[in-house]
């Protein structure tokens, strides 16, 4: 379309044109080739003689390029106004349809996409068709809109987790490097607690004056609640092979830790810590996958090394495992070495029954005292008539003297009852007694003259602070026969927890006078000679000390044997 103006008539003469230069005079040039239009203004003649800049600049032609695509979008609205036109013979609807038009391109982009959307659809030109691409339009530049707040929501959130992250691990090593500045200011007090007690224990003076026979000697025997570190450098018997069969987890507290047990799909007894490496989950409620355990809380899954091999609906992340025991199996016992030294020797040997024995019981018992003072309590036979009077020892005479004779640093004989006691490190009771029939004790002999045998052994596992698991042996070299008869291991577990109930009412209130400040070792005489052995091996480890595991091994010097006259 062009647009042409043409020159005044001279019939008006100068009064039109002096109208029409005060006014602005408005020329349109329409190129075809450059599609440029071009506007030139100028205000009235006493503004431009005033030479003023602002004027001139106001004055100045002012250029706007037009392409080729936005005269056709304009014309598709020419067109589409000129149908509206000619299918109505109303002019005002023709109107109508020029303000619709016009204000659906008052958006460049979207009247961009409009114009995109009918030549790409081969659309017709109407009025309602442009309307309904208009909306369709819409719609598209909304989703659009959505999609990319969404997006930028998201990388908001993520750059704030990883904020909180940094912070997090900042945190992390600061509260590490304060845990390990602690960890060294305790072991320093504990160094110097250890010191002043062995410089000012008043219990030293005092047994000084009283132990007949230890004039001028002090025995130095420290009780304590505590479970000492160096006690993990050896071998434990945590159950027995019996008891722990195929897909099954069997839990248990080991120096304060929780660990439990599972064999891994050869078969084979594994060990690992009862705590999930993802959010610290018991992982024994759980179940055992192909020789693996899965955790209950997410299905993690760990082999016999400790290792997660599965991470169900996430990433796998390499690395994650938990801790792992060294274990072996051997003597139908199951050990484990809680240490943090590399295992030294090996337990076989030290929870087989003798040979010509036969195992009759395999008992497990939770035991809320300390495993030190159950172990003391398992080494002293002498109180015996006066604690089991409605157990084994019913009917029992009370001996003019008890005595106990060591044959080597950590065993010995009692008299006047035929049994052999033995303490073997680290928890290890064993008795061997002679029986001159079921149920009945002979006097005045040796085991060895007796024809008839029981050999126990106890497992003293220190599970956590003042509580102890106890695993509870019993073999015969008698009566084998009655390993078969229906119920008999009830009988068993039934006598069993008699004999230990009549220990705990004592023992547990020797741990609470413990606890009060009390000393379980203020007035040592003869007959406690075994108990106090195994109370110098202790108080020797918790100094540092080491003695071996292997009983035939274990030697100490007289002074650390406390040696009484018998």
């Amino acid at each position: 379309m062009y647009t042409s103006t043409c020159s005044t008539s001279g019939r008006h003469g100068p009064s039109v044109l002096h109208k029409v230069s005060e006014k602005r005079r408005v020329m349109d040039v329409h190129r075809r080739g450059g599609g440029v239009t071009v506007v030139c203004s100028s205000q009235s003649d006493r503004e431009a003689e005033s030479g003023s800049i602002q004027t001139v600049v106001a004055s100045a032609p002012q250029i706007r390029f037009r392409k080729a695509t936005d005269r056709a979008r304009d014309q598709l609205a020419d067109l589409a106004v000129l149908n509206e036109r000619l299918s109505r013979a109303d002019g005002v609807e023709a109107a109508r349809a020029r303000r619709r038009v016009d204000f659906m391109k008052r958006s460049r982009k979207t009247w961009a996409k409009v114009y995109d959307y009918v030549m790409d659809n081969d659309v017709e030109c109407t009025l309602s068709a442009i309307e309904e691409a208009n909306l369709k339009v819409l719609q598209m530049l909304d989703e659009q809109y959505k999609d990319r707040s969404s997006i930028d929501s998201m990388k908001t959130t993520l750059e704030s987790l990883q904020a909180e992250v940094e912070e997090a691990q900042d945190r992390l090593q600061r509260t590490q490097k304060n845990i390990d500045a602690n960890v060294e200011r305790v072991n320093e007090l504990k160094q110097t607690a250890r010191i002043l007690e062995q410089s000012f224990s008043p219990t030293n003076d005092i047994l000084q004056e009283q132990v007949p026979g230890q004039s001028g000697k002090k025995n130095g025997l420290q009780s304590s609640l505590r479970l000492e570190p160096e006690l993990k450098e050896h071998w434990f018997a945590v159950q027995f092979s019996s008891k722990l069969e195929e897909n099954m987890m069997i839990p248990f507290d080991l120096f304060n830790e929780p660990w439990v047990l599972f064999r891994d799909s050869e078969g084979k007894a594994a060990c690992v810590k009862d705590e999930c490496a993802h959010r610290g989950c018991p992982i024994s409620p759980g179940k055992v996958i192909d020789g693996e355990v899965a955790c209950p809380y997410h299905g993690w899954q760990y082999d016999a090394n400790g290792s997660c091999t599965k991470m169900p609906s996430t990433k796998m992340c390499p690395g994650i495992k938990v801790k792992a025991l060294p274990i072996v199996e051997v003597d139908g016992l199951v050990w484990v070495w809680p240490g943090a030294q590399k295992p030294v020797g090996s337990p076989e040997g030290l929870g087989a029954p003798p040979e010509g024995f036969k195992l009759h019981a395999e008992i497990e018992v939770e035991v809320p005292v300390e495993h030190g003072l159950l172990i003391e309590n398992l080494l002293d036979l002498a109180h015996a008539p006066f604690t089991h009077t409605s157990t084994f020892a019913k009917g029992w005479p009370i001996p003019d003297i008890v005595k106990f004779t060591a044959n080597k640093a950590l065993s010995g004989v009692w008299h006047p009852y035929p049994i052999n006691m033995e303490f073997r490190p680290p928890c290890i009771t064993v008795s061997t007694i002679g029986l001159a029939q079921p149920g009945k004790i002979k006097r005045d002999v040796t085991a060895e003259d007796c024809e008839n045998h029981l050999h126990q052994i106890h497992f003293c596992l220190p599970s956590r602070e003042g509580h102890t698991r106890l695993l509870y042996r019993m073999s015969m070299d008698f009566l084998g026969w009655l390993r078969y008869v229906p119920g008999i291991q009830n009988v068993w577990k039934h006598v069993a927890g008699q004999v230990l109930g009549e220990d705990l009412v004592l023992v547990v209130g020797q741990q609470d006078r413990l606890k009060r400040g009390g000393d379980t070792w203020a007035h040592p005489v003869s007959y406690d000679k075994m108990a106090v052995r195994y109370r110098r091996w202790r108080n020797r480890i918790a100094e540092g000390g080491h003695v071996s595991q292997t009983p035939v091994e274990a030697s100490m010097s007289a002074g650390d044997l406390f040696e009484l006259e018998e």
